[in-house]
């Protein structure tokens, strides 16, 4: 059975699909790209049916990671199907737990930023009315949260094929 992962901003055009690209990439190195799914989406549909931002795209391309991604909003109903659902910023994780259905789909959502041990703010924030760097900080970010992800996510995995 696979582990699903979904990875959720505002319009799903920078953070998200940020987040999607480096951690499918974290997942494949682990040798855990036929057990994980990951995938990203937005908490509105402003940009639904749009490629990422090209910002977004041009930071993803310069530090090797792959994306092809079209924006989507983000429906009660995946929870179902989903494990683990991880907010970009506390406001989102706050609308994410608001729109959950049950206690139980709430507790699937996380703060990206709490995988990283050495995070001193709990929110990655929105690059999007910003200069290219907030895109490169973003990423530094994202990168340094993915590890520890990769360990909940790796630990969960194995338990469920114990």
């Amino acid at each position: 059975m696979t582990y699903s992962v979904c990875f959720v901003c505002t319009g799903n055009i920078c953070r998200s699909p940020m987040a999607e690209a480096v951690f499918r990439a974290r997942v494949e190195e682990a040798g855990l790209g036929d057990l994980v799914q990951v995938d990203s989406a937005g908490t509105d549909g402003w940009h639904e049916g749009d490629g990422a931002d090209p910002r977004t795209v041009s930071v993803l391309r310069e530090a090797g990671y792959r994306s092809a991604h079209l924006a989507r909003r983000f429906e009660a109903d995946w929870f179902a199907g989903l494990d683990l659902v991880v907010a970009l910023d506390s406001g989102h994780l706050r609308a994410l737990r608001r729109l959950a259905p049950t206690p139980a789909d709430a507790a699937k959502v996380r703060l990206l930023r709490s995988y990283d041990p050495t995070a001193t703010d709990p929110d990655v924030p929105d690059p999007y009315y910003g200069e290219f760097d907030g895109f490169e900080e973003c990423l530094r970010m994202v990168e340094a949260a993915s590890e520890g992800l990769l360990d909940v996510v790796r630990e969960a995995v194995e338990r469920r094929a114990a």
